[in-house]
């Protein structure tokens, strides 16, 4: 009997959904929804709305879906704490032998979870993750600097991100449950994802435009996501603060040694105000610019050491 409680579990397939103002979208993504499960109907599936503070009516949504469908359940957090929190609370409340995570805002296509689920049982992957080949929609500015962030954290990181990764993807059991043993503060998933290990195959396909609403994203919210995703698996840029002030040293000595050499050689006259200050200035500039790559470590250092909790449920179910 244990034996067949057991298989049953390990046979489910748990679906995560963050939620932040999604009430437009839900309906739409229910849809999607039932129409995977009925593609595969002899798999079990479970629904797990995780809603993130939202301030709309998507909490009310969720559970009138509950209503007509027991496999939903839900997290309601008690304020916005964001995605990566809303990630691990629906991964903690998961029981399926095989999660995924995928958007409410339907970019993410459910569709694609039978091919997911098929090469997890028939081929040697414990994870099947999503890539998109392009950014079609997107501002071209915004383009830019993510193809260029992907290309910074791949150099100075030994944790590969590949370029165009999504959050949506479809997991084994054990890789979720490496993945929450990982219970730091500052959450960096798609780094997380990349640093547990395990053998991910890659399905690319064509960027989606959101299916209602708005993004949550604006390029600053990218800019300084971005800033988390470098410090959490990164200590370069602590070395490259370093290599400034030994490079610094360096030229302040030479710097020396030519105004000496030119006072008691030939007798010149030490240049004044215009070049003192604007050695001033940049010299200065490059001390904050690494004083706040400390502090910026310092910081999350800071937050680590408070154990404060990563989430506040206000209601499940």
């Amino acid at each position: 009997m244990r034996l067949l409680k057991t298989l049953h579990y390990m046979d489910k397939i748990s679906l995560i959904i963050p939620c932040y103002n999604e009430e437009e979208s839900l309906p739409y993504l229910y849809k999607e929804l039932e129409a995977v499960s009925e593609k595969m109907p002899d798999q079990e599936f479970e629904f797990i709305f995780v809603n993130d503070g939202s301030a709309d009516k998507t909490m009310y949504v969720i559970k009138e879906l509950k209503k007509g469908d027991e496999r939903i359940h839900y997290v309601s957090f008690s304020r916005n704490f964001g995605k990566e929190a809303a990630i691990y609370a629906g991964l903690q409340k998961s029981t399926g032998g095989y999660v995924a995570l995928l958007d409410a805002d339907l970019q993410d296509p459910p569709s694609l979870i039978d091919e997911m689920y098929a090469i997890l049982k028939n081929e040697d992957y414990d994870c099947v993750a999503t890539r998109r080949v392009d950014r079609k929609g997107e501002p071209r500015v915004r383009s830019f600097f993510a193809k260029e962030f992907y290309k910074l954290i791949n150099k100075i990181s030994d944790t590969e991100i590949v370029d165009g990764a999504r959050d949506f993807r479809l997991m084994k059991r054990q890789m979720v449950d490496a993945i929450l043993e990982m219970g730091e503060y500052n959450r960096f998933p798609k780094g997380i994802f990349g640093w547990v290990g395990f053998n991910t195959k890659w399905l690319a396909y064509e960027n989606r435009e959101r299916i209602a609403g708005e993004t949550k994203w604006s390029f600053f919210g990218l800019f300084f996501y971005s800033l988390e995703g470098i410090i959490a698996f990164s200590t370069r840029p602590l070395l490259i603060a370093s290599l400034f002030g030994i490079l610094f040293c360096i030229i302040a000595f030479f710097l020396i040694c030519v105004i000496i050499a030119k006072t008691l050689i030939w007798d010149d006259p030490v240049a004044g105000y215009p070049s003192t200050i604007c050695l001033i200035f940049f010299i200065g500039g490059i001390q904050l610019f690494c004083l706040g790559i400390l502090g910026q470590y310092l910081s999350k250092t800071y937050l680590e050491t408070k154990n404060r909790p990563i989430y506040i449920v206000k209601e499940q179910a």
